[in-house]
């Protein structure tokens, strides 16, 4: 039975690869973006039925709603959802502005929340769904420079592994994606806000934009290979909850978790001295 898609932030990168994929493989899919012109010109040399264009803006909680509504009217359901709208904030964390923030979060935080907000009770009527929450190694990993971005991602998995334990009893899914270093627009100049403040003491080693702005268009993970690879996923009957996409998201992952049980069992003595009778 073909699934129906609903896929965000579906004008570039991970989101355009994993709208080809799905209908490569006989699904529906409705494509999602705040600014739908660029959202067809990424589609422009897919034309079928089985394509639906719908506008939305994740950090607007009507819009949410009134996206998905869209969505359910064009195709009668929502089967799966990919989370993956989102732009990274770079720069050393005092020298961005709390407006900074709170604006990252506003996109790649809440926008997750209100388009699961939206979502989930059409699933529970269904009694079946899966969603998709397109995290990053920087959700699992401190990175340099990372400070906002990671926060969202870090909070965008605790958020999902959260829900899936209360939603698991109506058969809906959820998965987080973490990425490594995928050709996406991520890094563009339309996709990334840099620290507005220069603080001396972080001069001496460059700037954010010096150490991060050479990545673009030369990342080694192939966003269509990743759109096949969570069409797999879709289609698995236990599907992960934890997916680790690219060799380089699987190197820096393994050491970070690595790390963290050599800290835990270090000071296993000392934690347990915590514990107090009553």
């Amino acid at each position: 039975m073909s699934k129906v898609w609903l896929i965000t932030g579906a004008g570039s990168g991970i989101g355009t690869g994993t709208v080809k994929a799905a209908l490569h493989s006989g699904d529906r899919v409705v494509a999602t973006g705040r600014n739908l012109d660029k959202v067809r010109n990424a589609l422009r040399d897919v034309t079928s039925e089985n394509l639906a264009f719908v506008q939305l803006d994740v950090a607007d909680e009507v819009q949410a709603k009134t996206g998905v509504d869209e969505a359910v009217k064009q195709f009668g359901r929502i089967d799966v959802l990919v989370n993956n709208a989102g732009y990274s904030l770079l720069g050393n964390f005092e020298e961005m502005t709390t407006n900074d923030i709170e604006r990252q979060f506003a996109t790649n935080f809440y926008g997750v929340v209100y388009v699961m907000r939206a979502v989930l009770p059409l699933m529970r009527q269904q009694r079946s769904g899966h969603i998709i929450n397109i995290s990053s190694v920087a959700g699992v990993v401190g990175l340099k420079h990372c400070a906002a971005y990671a926060a969202t991602k870090f909070a965008v998995e605790g958020l999902s592994l959260s829900v899936a334990t209360e939603v698991e009893q109506f058969g809906i899914k959820i998965t987080v994606v973490e990425p490594g270093f995928f050709r996406t627009n991520l890094l563009d100049a339309g996709n990334t806000r840099w620290a507005s403040n220069v603080i001396e003491d972080y001069a001496a080693l460059g700037s954010a934009q010096e150490m991060w702005s050479p990545y673009h268009g030369t990342q080694q993970g192939d966003p269509a290979k990743l759109g096949d690879a969570l069409v797999k996923i879709a289609g698995m009957e236990n599907p992960p909850k934890l997916f680790v996409a690219g060799s380089d998201a699987l190197a820096t992952i393994a050491t970070a978790v690595e790390e963290r049980l050599q800290a835990t069992r270090a000071n296993e003595e000392l934690s347990k001295s915590t514990d107090g009778l009553f």
